[in-house]
């Protein structure tokens, strides 16, 4: 079915499906390309840049839109965020396994609902406070097993990544501009990064190919996907389709690399999981009673 046919519902949940599905191969692509740290994020961040600039380029030569590359200070803020989230998450992938770093990185909407809460002044609801509660629980019974498997750094490092991601998002809400350009380009800051570390002990990427493919197409395409979905769909239904990394990156890990996580891990990855899932229902039922009770007013 052509996708002009489509309801503007139905745009919004493919759009979002397959953005959230592509999201999932960002680690086992980082994986395959059997690479050193700093020199994976080097090639994978300038990959990522070359195409946000093309595409920007672009649509400013042929169409009539204007979208700001880097929009004034909030655009740099945000920005910088988001390049220190990509380090971190990236990182994570090599002092930690898989399966820890997607779902410590799930925690990133109840960051943002602190930080909101914090920032802008906006108090989380009762249902939000209650899952953060349960969430922490879940982390914690993560965190807790690396303690004897020695994978705190890397567990560390993807709540570094979820926070500066969270704060990211703060950012670009509270900025009100169009920032969509802005975590594309801010890989700008890691690429710098990474290449000075990497290039004076010697660039090291075994399949190069694998984490171009991954830097060029699947993740910009993927945020694309997932940053079109809310002109469609409530914030609340597009947070759903982030949970398809957290549930199926660790299973494509398992498939090509047979990394099998800890009990713990899947224990307190499925209760990140039901939280996240039953608040996001929760909030998208609210929503929609409030819609009703406004229009039976009006």
């Amino acid at each position: 079915m052509p996708l002009h046919t489509l309801s503007a519902h139905r745009k919004g949940l493919l759009l979002t499906s397959l953005g959230g599905f592509l999201l999932s191969f960002d680690i086992p692509l980082v994986r395959l390309g059997h690479g050193e740290l700093w020199s994976v994020i080097g090639l994978r961040s300038v990959a990522t840049f070359v195409v946000a600039v093309t595409v920007w380029t672009l649509i400013r030569r042929f169409t009539r839109v204007r979208p700001p590359l880097v929009a004034g200070w909030h655009g740099a803020l945000a920005g910088s965020l988001y390049g220190l989230a990509t380090i971190g998450f990236l990182a994570s992938i090599y002092y930690t396994e898989a399966a820890n770093t997607v779902f410590i990185l799930a925690f990133n909407p109840m960051f943002c609902a602190l930080l909101a809460w914090i920032f802008l002044k906006e108090r989380p609801t009762a249902a939000t406070l209650i899952t953060m509660a349960v969430m922490i629980g879940g982390v914690a019974m993560i965190v807790g097993n690396s303690l004897s498997s020695g994978h705190m750094l890397g567990d560390g490092l993807a709540a570094f990544a979820a926070l500066m991601l969270a704060a990211a998002i703060t950012v670009s809400r509270a900025s009100g501009g169009a920032l969509g350009f802005a975590p594309l380009v801010a890989t700008v800051g890691p690429a710098a990064i990474a290449f000075s570390l990497a290039l004076p002990q010697g660039f090291s990427i075994d399949n190069p190919w694998w984490i171009l493919l991954d830097g060029a197409v699947m993740m910009p395409l993927a945020f694309w996907c997932l940053a079109t979905g809310p002109r469609y769909l409530t914030g609340a239904e597009v947070g759903m389709f982030y949970l398809l990394e957290t549930i199926l990156a660790p299973i494509w890990i398992w498939m090509i690399f047979a990394e099998v996580p800890g009990a713990m891990t899947l224990i307190g990855g499925f209760v990140l999981i039901l939280a996240l899932a039953g608040h996001s229902l929760w909030e998208m039922r609210a929503r929609g009673e409030k819609a009703r009770r406004l229009a039976l007013a009006g």
